[in-house]
Parts: structure tokens; C-alpha cells; sequence
């Protein structure tokens, strides 16, 4: 309740400090608003016929009644006499601002839009937050001591203006500048419109006092570029911002950077980005209630949003364009706040009634990607990191190489060395997604070229297959050697040979050389009987691999490489749709795949043309015999002094997979009599792999140790 003598008056405040300029301003302006407050409530006491009444607030009397008939809507208008003292508090901050940062008050009112009547009602909402006096002074005035905000009706009367002017009601309409903002929000929505509740969120409020934490509803959704990428696109980008383009589109490929560069964009015109990462929303997520508080972020910074995935909200329930087109609504109608999507796939023009820029944002150059390795390294890299070898056949953009990086050195610590190539390189493949793994069987390679037993020619082209893939970036982006007819600058390579001829490790090893995971599809999950059902699990594995530096493997190709048959009834019809599909796709897709089958005759004709190479497995001979018998008995087996290596290499004709699974026959077999492995174990061994191929044991081929198949 007031006393007789008025309200305990604010001390008064001074002059703005330059020290915080913003909080000194705001709580200047304060002033002013107490000065109003103590004004309307000698006037309400003056009219009061029932001041002192203990119950104030909590009935209504007959005298009060009365004097609401007698009342006027003109009697609700006020003039305040505080013009002159507002008008010298504003010359001296600008004087303030000329010599150092903007007040927040004031910036914000630039950025938002906001009228002298705006930031009345914005300091009369945001009183209560400041000083908590106005709390009780608030409920004197609402004539409700439950109600200690300012109503609609109350923070109106305080800034001047009436409650019958549409301008007036309008600043607090849901497209006004304060409540599309989000600077101020209208609660109790059942109430009548004068007399609903005006709150400043907490966000706000601290922001105009200097603080700058992030709202806890977004912060956990917003991401920090690592790397601002200086390239034309960037210059040219942040030149179409300066000059108001406020919708962009960039779609990105594979190792781009889209994020940093529409960041970098931002940073050149001197605003800060608020970068929105897609990928982190829940399907229970309200987008559009996420792109109003993202804009007041973007707003209260004076800077930009960036949101994408584009694509990360194609799984949601409800239409995709939807969600696209409410970040839009929220973020770019704001003519205020850029908006900057990214994205892989299309822009689609039913997102938006305003025409975006689009643009192709490429993957960086080689010795772009390498820079970002050394910079993210600092003192830590290693030697050999001069040499664009090492991180040539990575694709990853600058925030993906800032956490593998991250990676890498966790990894040191844990195997308790100093970080090496083994470690950055285990950090790259830490970057790809999951969701190949559960389309393909990802395989670590733990081979290298000097377990290989192959035909000398065989092994050079393999080589060659690695030189291709680690000098890509060299040859088809520097020295421009891209293909035309919309290719794209994957490789693609037929491994042919009979089974066990050292394919399917050969992939392995050339992984291996180049620090990358080998994936294995598994055709059970690709082949489908219904009619298109095999094209889209094709589609949904190379969309995956395309995001994934690895090497792609289709083992048994033949099965869904097959050739083209003349269409005798639906069945062939279909099956050719199947090839054709394939034919197409192979060729603008990006990474590295290797076509395993034991017959090559069986692959389309038409897929010779799109190989970059072809490899044959050739059955070894005797002397890669002899090699892969000694490889597969490893160093740590334990050996009879009876073992005739040379006699098995020369009397039975088996590819590498046979010899191996002999080996591990024979080592379980000594193993679980407690002695080395013995000739008896091998021929024993090699007669049950001979019952597996379904060939027969004569006297001629096993010679004098013939006699030990039955030992």
C-alpha cells in the first residue's frame, strides 16, 4: 500500500558512466520511467476516495464505482514533463558512443526498429527485473497486489500514449517490432488485450545490462565454425550482404565448408554469426518457436543466422517445407537479420515467397585443406604434414578437420605417445557419419602392402589405384582434368578373379595405404524383389558414401552389376532399369568404389567404359604359392621340423584363400594335440578343403604323403 506522502522516491543516478555505458544508460532511462510512475500514482491517490484502505486491491467499494463512471478515456492520456531531461540523457550517450561500444539500449533500438514509444514501453516492461520497488508499485497501479508486472493497459499510459490508439496497441500486436522480436512478451492470453501481462525475458533483460550467455533453450542447438575460409566466394558473399541480401542458400558438396564461409561472410561486414545446427533438433522440436528465439540472438548480437543441415529435416514427421519455410518466416522476414540456409539438396521455391541467393559452395583446395590441418595443429604437427600426401585424400571441411584434430590428440594421450600421421589419420576417419555402417560392414584395415602375394603386374596397378586416389584433388581441380557429362571425380575399379585370389585384402591394403576405412556391402540389404526397391537401397548407400571418406567395396558385384539382357517378359524389363540406374549413378558419384566379381564376363559391357581401371587376380603360381604358404603359417605358428612348404607349393595348384584356410585347419589341429604343426596336420588339413571344393584326393597329386591321410 502507498502512504499519504507518495512513494519512496529512486535515488538519483548520475550521469552515464563510461565505464558500463549500457548498464548506466539503462538504469538513467529508469530513472525516467520512476519519475512517471511516481506522477500516476499521486494522480490514482488523488482520485483514491479510499487510500489507506487496508484491503486495497482486493474488492471493489461504491465510491470507487462511481468515480469509474465519472473517469474519461482523455483523463487516461498523459503528457510527461520529462522531454527536456530525455533529450539531454540521449546527446550525452551519443556522445559516448562516438568515443567507445554502443549502448545496448540504444543499438538495439537501431537494429529492431524501434520507435521512442517501443523503448517506453520496453523499459516500463523491464522495470520490475531491474528494481524490485516497482513491483509493489506496479500492483498499486493494476489495483491488484497479485499482479506486480506492468499490464498492457499500465505500460502504455506510462509511455504518453492511449489506450484507444491503434499505433499504440499496435507496437504490442504479434507483428509489432517488440513482440516479433521477442524483446517483450504478452502473457495471459484469456484476459482481455488491456489487461494482460507484459514480461521482458531474462535473455533481454541481461543483455541490456551487458551480459551475453545464450538462451538455454538454443544454446544447446548453436554450433562455432572452426575455420573462415578467405576465398572469392567469401569476398563476394559478403559483398551481396553489405548491399542487403538478406536470403541465401548455399548448397554444399562433399568436404565443403558451407557453415565457416557463410560465417566468414558475416565476420567481413562486422557481424557475428549465430550458427543454428539442424542436425541436433529433436523431432519434437517447434522450429518456428526455435527461429524467433535464434533471430533474438541473432538481433541482440547484431548479427546474422545460420542454419543447416537443410537436409536434417527431411526425417521429420510433418512436411519438411514446413520447417523450412517457418525459419524462414521468423529469421529472414526480419529485414534486420540475414539468413544464410545450407544445405545438399535443391532449393525448393515453395520454401519461400522471397527469392534467395543460391550458390554452389565447392570443397577447398588441396593445399586450402592442408592449411587448415597446420593451422588446427599448430606446433603439434608433424613432419611429414609438409607433404599434401597425408591429408590429400580426406574431403573434410575446415570445422571437420578442427575435430579431428581434437581426436587425434585424444588418441595420443591414450596410446601415451606423441601425436604421429597414424593418429590425424585415425582423427579423419572418426569424422564419418554412422549411417553408412548400417547399410555396409565397415572394415579396419589391419593389412599392408607386404602381406600381399600377387602377380607383379597386379600389384603395380594397385599401387596405381592408390596414387589415383591420394592425387585427385591435383589432377581433376588444379590441373583441371574433371570429365564432363556432369561426373563426378570418384574412382571406380573392377577387381575379376576367381575366389580366394586376394580381392577382397587387396581393397583392404589399398585402404590401408590411404588411412581410410573399407566398407563392405552387404547385398542382402540392397537386393529387393519388389519392383524399385533395389535402385533406392543403391540410392540411400551412395548418398551415404558420399558424405564418407572410404573406400566402397560391392563384393560378388556381378549380382547387381550384371549385364543387360534382351526384355523377353517384365522380369528382364526391370532388371535392366536396375543397370541402367546404376550406370548413371556410378558416374557422378564422389568416392572410391571397388566392384569385386569371380566373373568378369558377367559385368555389363557398359560399365568397362566408366572404370577408371580394371584389375585381374590371376590363380598364383608356384612361387606366390610358395610366398603365401609361408605367409599364412605366420611367424608365431610353431613348426615341425617335417614341414615341406616347397612340395605343397608345387603339388597342389590353390588360390591364397584355400592356402589360408589350410593353415588355420592345420594350427587348430596341433594346437589341440599340444605340439607344432606337423605335414600330418597339413595333409589332413588339405584333404578337408579339398572335400569343401568338391575335388578328389588321388595318390598322384598328394606323392609320398599320401600315406598320411589316414594319421
Amino acid at each position: 500500500m502507498i502512504s499519504e506522502a507518495g512513494p519512496d522516491p529512486i535515488p538519483p543516478l548520475g550521469r552515464i558512466r563510461a565505464v558500463q555505458p549500457s548498464a548506466s544508460y539503462l538504469l538513467a532511462r529508469l530513472a525516467i520511467v520512476e519519475g512517471r510512475v511516481r506522477a500516476l500514482v499521486g494522480r490514482r491517490r488523488h482520485d483514491d476516495p479510499a487510500p489507506d484502505d487496508p484491503f486495497r486491491g482486493l474488492y471493489i467499494s461504491d465510491e470507487q464505482v462511481d468515480l469509474l463512471f465519472e473517469s474519461g478515456v482523455a483523463s487516461r492520456v498523459v503528457e510527461w514533463d520529462d522531454g527536456p531531461a530525455l533529450v539531454e540523457l540521449e546527446e550525452e550517450a551519443a556522445r559516448l558512443e562516438e568515443a567507445g561500444p554502443p549502448v545496448r539500449l540504444r543499438a538495439l533500438a537501431r537494429r529492431a526498429g524501434l520507435d521512442e514509444l517501443d523503448v517506453d514501453l520496453l523499459l516500463v516492461a523491464l522495470a520490475p527485473d531491474l528494481d524490485v520497488r516497482f513491483e509493489r508499485l506496479y500492483g498499486y497501479l493494476n489495483d491488484d497486489v497479485s499482479r506486480r508486472r506492468a499490464s498492457v493497459a499500465l505500460a502504455i499510459e506510462l509511455a504518453g500514449a492511449s489506450p484507444w490508439s491503434a499505433e499504440a496497441r499496435g507496437r504490442l500486436a504479434a507483428e509489432g517490432p517488440l513482440i516479433s522480436a521477442g524483446l517483450i512478451a504478452i502473457e495471459d492470453p484469456d484476459r482481455p488485450f488491456l489487461s494482460r501481462t507484459l514480461r521482458v525475458p531474462d535473455r533481454v533483460a541481461g543483455h541490456l545490462l551487458g551480459g551475453d550467455q545464450r538462451d538455454p533453450d538454443v544454446a544447446p542447438l548453436l554450433m562455432e565454425p572452426a575455420g573462415r575460409p578467405a576465398g572469392p566466394l567469401t569476398a563476394s558473399l559478403a559483398d551481396v550482404l553489405a548491399e542487403g541480401v538478406d536470403l541465401v542458400y548455399l548448397r554444399e558438396k562433399a568436404g565443403s565448408s558451407a557453415p565457416s564461409l557463410a560465417a566468414a561472410a558475416l565476420e567481413r561486414n562486422g557481424r557475428p554469426s549465430v550458427v543454428l545446427d539442424l542436425n541436433r533438433l529433436d523431432n519434437a522440436e517447434d522450429v518456428a518457436r526455435l527461429a524467433r528465439l535464434v533471430r533474438r540472438e541473432a538481433l541482440l548480437d547484431g548479427g546474422g543466422v545460420v542454419a543447416g543441415p537443410i537436409d536434417a529435416l527431411s526425417d521429420r514427421p510433418g512436411a519438411a517445407a514446413r520447417a523450412v519455410t517457418a525459419i524462414v518466416d521468423r529469421v529472414a522476414a526480419a529485414h534486420s537479420v540475414p539468413l544464410l540456409l545450407f544445405g545438399r539438396t535443391g532449393w525448393e521455391p515453395a520454401w519461400s515467397t522471397t527469392v534467395p541467393l543460391v550458390a554452389e559452395v565447392e570443397p577447398e583446395a588441396e593445399d586450402v585443406r592442408l592449411e587448415f590441418w597446420r593451422q588446427r595443429l599448430g606446433p603439434d604437427a608433424p613432419g611429414a604434414m609438409s607433404d599434401a600426401d597425408v591429408t590429400g585424400q580426406f574431403l573434410l571441411s575446415s570445422d571437420q578437420v578442427a575435430r579431428a584434430v581434437d581426436a587425434a590428440r585424444l588418441q595420443a594421450r591414450l596410446d601415451g605417445r606423441s601425436l604421429g600421421l597414424e593418429h590425424l589419420r585415425f582423427g579423419a576417419r572418426a569424422q564419418n557419419g554412422a549411417g553408412l555402417e548400417r547399410l555396409a560392414r565397415r572394415i579396419h584395415p589391419h593389412v599392408g602392402w607386404d602381406d600381399l602375394v600377387l602377380a607383379p603386374s597386379t600389384e603395380a596397378t594397385l599401387k596405381e589405384l592408390a596414387a589415383r586416389a591420394r592425387r585427385r584433388s591435383l589432377v581433376l581441380d588444379e590441373w583441371g582434368m574433371r570429365p564432363g557429362g556432369g561426373r563426378g571425380r570418384g574412382i571406380t575399379v573392377l577387381f575379376a578373379g576367381d575366389s580366394g585370389t586376394g580381392k577382397t585384402m587387396s581393397a583392404e591394403v589399398v585402404a590401408g595405404d590411404l588411412g581410410l576405412d573399407l566398407y563392405a556391402v552387404n547385398l542382402a540389404t540392397v537386393v529387393d524383389k519388389y519392383v524399385g526397391e533395389t535402385e533406392k537401397n543403391l540410392e540411400r548407400i551412395f548418398t551415404e558414401a558420399d558424405g564418407v571418406n572410404a573406400v566402397l567395396l560391392f563384393d560378388e558385384a556381378d549380382a547387381i552389376f550384371g549385364k543387360r539382357s534382351e526384355v523377353k517378359d517384365a522380369n528382364d524389363r526391370y532388371a535392366n532399369i536396375e543397370v541402367a540406374y546404376l550406370l548413371q549413378r556410378m558416374e557422378t558419384f564422389d568416392g572410391i568404389a571397388i566392384l569385386a566379381t569371380n566373373l568378369r564376363a558377367n559385368v555389363d559391357d557398359a560399365f568397362a567404359r566408366r572404370l577408371d581401371l580394371i584389375i585381374d587376380f590371376p590363380t598364383p603360381d608356384e612361387h606366390q604359392r610358395r610366398a603365401l604358404w609361408d605367409r599364412c603359417l605366420a611367424a608365431g605358428v610353431p613348426r615341425d621340423h617335417d614341414l615341406d612348404l616347397e612340395f605343397c607349393a608345387r603339388a597342389f595348384e590353390l588360390s591364397g584363400g584355400n592356402i589360408r584356410s589350410i593353415a588355420i585347419t592345420a594350427a587348430y589341429r596341433a594346437a589341440e594335440s599340444g605340439r607344432a604343426v606337423t605335414m600330418v596336420d597339413l595333409v589332413g588339413a588339405i584333404q578337408q578343403e579339398y572335400r569343401k571344393l568338391g575335388r578328389l584326393v588321388v595318390p598322384g597329386e598328394f606323392g609320398r604323403y599320401y600315406n598320411l591321410l589316414g594319421a
